[in-house]
């Protein structure tokens, strides 16, 4: 079953992006509503990896490295600045959006397994990540003027 798979991805997904908002959190102190809505934003995905864990164990995860290759190419370290704060933003996005199709995939598998406590958790997480989207999404407009256009 290719399920366990996929948990592994998702798990790893969720483990990296917690710590991709918490250095995204540390690296940009001097934006406070940055500061702390990544450090919140880290407990969430922190949270979704602790509930993907029983089911993990169900389903035997395997680890594959695609999440870590993920971020490592996203997310060598933090930038500096107006447009290193945008720029860590995108990569965010792009790290939720892998989680957010994770969920969708992981989700139908639920439904063909019937695992109803899988779909409850896949639901509810899967609302979580696309609100993380949808802040990182308006927090880059927000930020996009000044530091493309205003910044010398």
């Amino acid at each position: 079953m290719h399920l366990a798979h996929y948990l592994g991805l998702l798990h790893r997904a969720q483990v990296n992006l917690a710590g991709a908002f918490r250095e995204v959190a540390e690296a940009h102190g001097a934006e406070p509503d940055v500061a702390h809505l990544c450090r919140q934003q880290a407990r969430i995905c922190d949270r979704h990896a602790e509930r993907l864990e029983p089911f993990a164990r169900r389903y035997a995860e395997e680890a594959p490295d695609e999440p870590d290759r993920l971020h490592s190419e996203l997310f060598t370290g933090t930038r500096s600045g107006g447009l290193g704060l945008l720029r860590d933003l995108q990569d965010l996005y792009l790290m939720a959006a892998e989680c957010d199709i994770c969920w969708t995939i992981v989700g139908q598998a639920a439904r063909g397994v019937r695992d109803q406590d899988l779909l409850r958790v896949v639901q509810a997480c899967e609302g979580e990540t696309a609100i993380q989207m949808k802040w990182l999404r308006t927090r880059m407009k927000a930020a996009a003027p000044q530091a493309l256009v205003v910044a010398g």
